[in-house]
């Protein structure tokens, strides 16, 4: 975005739009499609439901310390809109912001289409973090395939 507030990628996948929206929101289906060889998921937890709390914990493979000094990666936040299975927007504080305190949105789009499912994420609210907003842009279209390839198996 011209304003480097947010982040918007897309992605159509090969599943209806109540499969997508289940493995975005059931804690077991999340843990089999966000881990990767770089991450592990320790925790994962969603309470889908609005002013429900989500939260997921993660840590790098291997041994040093993380580009962002943190042993372990802590990703939390609230509800604030689901319309099952169209729409699902949450609050996202993470431990490695330059202000951990600072609020950002993840908003996730799901409309249907005639081979399925085309997502979009809009992740806003970055223009005060330029490092989690560039590693953010080249972590969330992974994260859209990893959702993909889960969804459409």
């Amino acid at each position: 975005m011209p304003d480097q507030d947010a982040i918007v990628c897309e992605i159509e996948i090969a599943a209806p739009p109540a499969r997508v929206f289940q493995a975005l929101t059931d804690p077991v289906q999340a843990r089999q499609w966000g881990g990767n060889p770089q991450f592990e998921i320790t925790l994962w937890e969603m309470d889908a439901r609005l002013g429900g709390k989500w939260r997921f914990i993660s840590k790098e493979k291997g041994s040093g310390p993380s580009a962002y000094n943190v042993s372990e990666f802590d990703h939390h936040g609230e509800i604030r809109e689901i319309d099952p299975p169209r729409l699902l927007v949450y609050t996202w504080f993470a431990n490695f912001h330059e202000d951990p305190k600072r609020k950002t949105v993840v908003r996730w789009d799901l409309t249907p289409i005639a081979t399925g499912t085309r997502l979009k994420l809009t992740h806003s609210g970055l223009a005060q973090e330029p490092k989690a907003r560039k590693d953010y842009a080249g972590g969330w279209p992974g994260m859209l395939q990893m959702i993909k390839s889960h969804s459409e198996k």
